[in-house]
């Protein structure tokens, strides 16, 4: 499956319109299954994802949800017994431990907006800690983060229409990029790609990212799901081009994130946290 769709629009230009070849962002169904040993696999949830890195999109949805931890996860694959025609748009990820479904919780995802399972905060702050204190970024470093995660927007640039996430070191170097037609999806594909690459070194018996996650640059605003998907997966800093909501703020306060918002040019706002940002350099 490709991440980009070739298409025939008509292009509208002053006094004259032609028929030409497009590009588009292609967005299709993800369903994501859970399974312990020895189980069959159970749907978990389906979200509108561009595809690829359809493995670390599953993972960094079961770890960014709260529905398992990093060492837990055994295997990732696509469906072998779904409908051959959607084989490649379910993923299966096998666990270590058995599998139980939550009761309390729904999961219905669009492209356009996270995951609005949770009753709100409280039930957030059961399964996330709040994120100790850590080695601050350098303010400095903050305003470099958009440029260096738009040049790695390779599908962006040819269809102009894609979110995207970057996880960053204390140094402003990019260790990871994700892009998706959805901006919580892009987040997940980060967090599941630093997840799979952890258990898959020796010893996997961390329950967080490795120390790289320092900060989280995503491409839109800052949702009350992205700030709780970085505390889950440990991650202290996001930053993002545009606004938080105020419940991501209220959000960030009590779980330990720090978020900074309208970063542009050389200026950016710290909305919670602020001791996590080094304002000596």
């Amino acid at each position: 499956m490709r991440a980009v769709t070739d298409v025939r629009a008509v292009k509208v230009r002053p006094g004259r319109s032609l028929e030409l070849p497009d590009r588009l962002t292609t967005e299709e169904p993800l369903e994501i299954r859970a399974a312990g040993p020895g189980q069959e696999s159970e749907p978990v949830a389906v979200t509108m994802r561009t595809p690829g890195h359809d493995f670390e999109l599953a993972v960094g949805f079961l770890v960014s949800e709260g529905l398992v931890t990093p060492p837990e996860v055994a295997a990732v694959g696509y469906c072998d017994a779904a409908d051959p025609d959607n084989r490649f748009n379910t993923v299966t990820v096998s666990l270590r431990r058995p599998w139980q479904a939550p009761t309390t919780r729904t999961f219905v995802a669009s492209s356009s907006c996270g995951v609005c399972g949770k009753t709100g905060i409280d039930q957030v702050e059961l399964a996330c800690p709040v994120l100790p204190a850590g080695v601050p970024v350098p303010a400095a470093v903050v305003p470099t983060l958009p440029d260096s995660l738009r040049a790695a927007q390779r599908v962006f640039d040819r269809t102009g229409g894609l979110h995207a996430a970057g996880l960053f070191d204390h140094e402003g170097v990019l260790h990871v990029a994700r892009e998706d037609i959805g901006r919580h999806n892009a987040v997940d594909k980060v967090i599941g790609q630093r997840v799979l690459e952890a258990v898959g070194g020796p010893g996997p018996d961390r329950a967080v990212l490795p120390p790289a996650a320092a900060l989280l640059m995503v491409s839109g605003r800052v949702s009350f799901e992205i700030v709780q998907k970085v505390a889950m997966a440990g991650i202290p800093v996001v930053a993002a081009v545009s606004a938080p909501s105020s419940l991501a703020v209220a959000a960030a306060e009590r779980l330990g994130v720090t978020v900074a918002g309208f970063v542009r040019g050389d200026s950016y706002t710290v909305y919670s946290h602020p001791e996590r940002i080094r304002f000596d350099d």
